[in-house]
């Protein structure tokens, strides 16, 4: 099964919530920081992923509405 955004969205709040406390360990703050920069990636390819399917409604030359693929240049 894989994470839902908001699920891993919601795990990085908590994990910069308790680095910020500072009340864990050297160990445990260096695992949280590995786990949230892998939520962060997760949630980066999620985001371009989504992005890849927005949809931009424009007006026709008719004046009627339409649905077209957003036009979305990737960063290399």
């Amino acid at each position: 099964m894989q994470m839902k955004f908001e699920k891993a969205l919601k795990r990085i709040e908590d994990i910069v919530e308790a680095l910020e406390q500072g009340d864990v360990s050297l160990d445990d703050s260096l695992k949280l920081f590995e786990e949230g920069q892998s939520l962060l990636k997760f949630c980066r390819e999620k985001l371009t992923k989504v992005e890849k399917k927005v949809k931009v409604l424009i007006h026709t030359e008719k004046g009627e509405l339409k649905l077209k693929d957003a036009q979305i240049k990737e960063k290399e």
